[in-house]
């Protein structure tokens, strides 16, 4: 029989998981279960502000590619799952799977009080949308820019796109000759943030944050948000617009799940994305919990790493054999300021930082373009 995978999610790991299991398993029936058939390539949202890119340009439909691949797409969202996982339960009806594969990617924290008054850059393309009308409405002003944190699994953030909406949104100021009414201000609970970059890409930053006359607040936690401005633990920071990455927990229709948990809310997977004590059932990308370094990043790359890991294990586990592929921990991201990046990677016990180049933004430009081509 014709084995049937059901994969939840259409971000980087659920559509790379897909492109994997047709690759080895034509013959496979393959599902997928989202909300909507379109990719949202949320990586290009830093270039909304200067409109570099609009919309249009970040979200992909699906239509062609999931007829290509002989997909089968179940519009719904994800409520739960059986006890053995072998039927994952919608708000469209119930979906019955021989193989499951997990993407639905993690959720933003937001405890924090007045966090609502904070825009949450990578909450979606809105979220660049709302950055770039509120920038064109400001006549000057201080602008505040910071990331946080899951206290219980640090691990559990993201803080690579607000260096770039940080540096994206100076380098425009300065293009539009309006750089001299804005005040730039990053904050950070950590003395050392975006230390899982490495010592010598976090000095980079924050010379890079010297040289362009960006303030710095670091060592204090924010407590609150408010209308015009951001509470710190003992400084409080005038704000007529604040960027604020929290950190990442589970999603929540998790909960509804017998799915094993980390401490942080995430499914919990060893190192071949699998799914302790599940059959057949496997995790990939930000909405896993994975052994690995301290540095281990969720980001896209990563994603689309696991990703394919966990759709060749889960063919080899639907075959009855050994499972036995761990995806590799790797840290590759490009720091865009609009006309250069800095590019940092991480692998093994190698770190490397290079100063912005030119090159390394058009590098950027041009991976968004050659990476969304498979899926238009």
């Amino acid at each position: 029989m014709k084995p049937r995978i059901t994969v939840v999610g259409a971000g980087f790991a659920g559509l790379t998981a897909l492109r994997t299991l047709r690759r080895h398993a034509p013959d496979a029936e393959l599902t997928l279960v989202a909300p909507r058939d379109e990719l949202h390539y949320l990586p290009g949202s830093i270039w909304l502000p200067s409109g570099m890119r609009r919309r249009e340009d970040l979200v992909v439909p699906l239509g062609n590619f999931l007829r290509r691949q002989r997909i089968h797409f179940h519009r719904a969202s994800a409520t739960g799952l059986s006890a053995d996982a072998r039927v994952l339960q919608t708000d469209a009806g119930e979906v019955a799977n021989d193989g499951l594969i997990i993407a639905t990617g993690a959720r933003f924290l937001r405890k924090l009080p007045g966090i609502e008054r904070a825009i949450i850059p990578c909450d979606g393309i809105s979220a660049g949308e709302a950055i770039r009308d509120r920038l064109a409405a400001l006549d000057g002003g201080t602008l505040c820019f910071g990331f946080g944190a899951n206290p219980n699994e640090p691990i559990a953030m993201r803080g690579g796109p607000v260096f770039e909406f940080l540096f994206g949104i100076e380098t425009l100021l300065r293009k539009q000759r309006r750089r001299d009414r804005f005040r730039l201000v990053f904050f950070s609970p950590s003395d050392k943030p975006g230390q899982r970059l490495g010592d010598k890409a976090v000095g980079m930053l924050l010379a890079e944050m010297r040289k362009r006359g960006i303030d710095t607040v670091l060592g204090q936690k924010p407590v609150r948000f408010e209308a015009d401005a951001v509470q710190l633990e003992q400084d409080r920071l005038d704000s007529a617009m604040t960027l604020f990455m929290p950190g990442l927990t589970g999603q929540a229709w998790l909960d509804d799940t017998p799915l094993p948990r980390s401490p942080g809310g995430f499914v919990q997977a060893d190192a071949q994305c699998r799914v302790p004590g599940f059959a057949c059932t496997f995790v990939a990308g930000d909405g896993g919990s994975y052994p690995g370094p301290d540095w281990l990043p969720k980001q896209a790359h990563q994603a689309d790493l696991q990703a394919e890991v966990a759709a060749r294990n889960l063919l080899r586990a639907l075959r009855g054999e050994p499972v036995d592929e761990a995806f590799t921990p790797e840290l590759i991201c490009i720091v865009d300021t609009l006309d250069r990046g800095l590019l940092v990677s991480r692998r093994g016990d190698r770190n490397r930082a290079l100063p912005p180049l030119r090159l390394m933004h058009w590098a950027k430009a041009a991976f968004e373009k050659r990476y969304l081509r498979q899926y238009r």
